[in-house]
């Protein structure tokens, strides 16, 4: 049977924040007989001469791989690999999709799911936009980071140039992530603050895990089948009732909040997802 190669694919600023986990994806796949090996997006140039497509690495020509595991937001970069045939994980759509959550929600009303009322603004937020008191993100923000309570009209002159949307809050400080795995629910984790309206793990907030309902593991399964998901974290807020809310999904997901609640291995699990995935094609 043919050893299938793979790239790991990090920027090199992230990937020295992120060494343990490299290491432990690369010892899983060594040990499910996965040739993985970690390369720079930022040694990565893509272009194209003589009207084909190309990658090299350092500029020098480099033998393609099977598949790419894409652990950057760089969906163009992602979409040159599908177009030299290499399976990239998550693909350039859900990178483009979920990395914008102007996006994301526009996609995901057209199939039903509940959300915040939500404005896409065409530039930064105003009072005219939604109500006092709202949520303003940037489109691009990650891991809880460019999210802000607006509840005066002076908050608004403290935002940074972006792209925004403006969100009616949900239950302040509680949220779910659903961690996935392409179309299998892997575990919940229920995130709270009592000190801040975001309750990330990595901002101060604390952590369990979460058993959904019949009726939000069915919801979770919904938004699961309007993509074609490598891994991912669906994240989902209160609203008032109780209910579940979409609130966003992150592509680049990480573990270590998963890994402090359980023993759970999803690094190996995901890999296993790949090579089921390289083996059918």
């Amino acid at each position: 049977m043919k050893k299938h190669t793979g790239w790991l694919i990090y920027n090199q600023e992230d990937a020295a924040k992120n060494r343990g986990y490299i290491d432990w994806m690369l010892e899983e796949a060594k040990s499910l007989d996965l040739d993985l090996r970690l390369y720079y997006r930022d040694h990565l140039q893509i272009g194209h001469r003589s009207n084909q497509l190309y990658v090299v690495h350092k500029h020098e020509p480099i033998d393609l791989p099977d598949f790419a595991i894409v652990r950057t937001i760089d969906p163009f970069f992602t979409k040159q690999l599908e177009r030299l045939h290499i399976t990239c994980f998550n693909s350039s759509f859900i990178s483009e999709i979920v990395n914008d959550k102007a996006k994301t929600h526009q996609y995901v009303t057209s199939i039903g799911i509940p959300m915040s009322d939500t404005v896409y603004c065409y530039g930064t937020p105003s009072t005219s936009d939604m109500e006092l008191p709202f949520i303003a993100k940037d489109v691009h923000g990650r891991g809880g980071k460019q999210v802000y309570l607006i509840e005066h009209e002076k908050d608004l002159r403290e935002l940074p140039n972006a792209k925004w949307i403006v969100q009616k809050p949900g239950v302040f400080g509680k949220d779910i992530r659903v961690f996935v795995i392409g179309n299998r629910i892997i575990a919940a984790v229920l995130r709270e603050s009592s000190s801040n309206f975001k309750a990330n793990y990595t901002l101060g907030g604390s952590a369990s895990l979460y058993e959904l309902s019949a009726a939000e593991r069915t919801l979770v399964e919904r938004v699961i089948a309007a993509f074609d998901f490598g891994m991912v974290g669906i994240d989902f807020i209160f609203a008032e009732d109780g209910s579940l809310m979409l609130n966003e999904i992150e592509d680049v997901v990480g573990s270590r909040t998963l890994s402090a609640l359980s023993n759970l291995n999803i690094v190996k699990e995901y890999l296993l997802f790949i090579k089921e995935k390289l083996s059918v094609k």
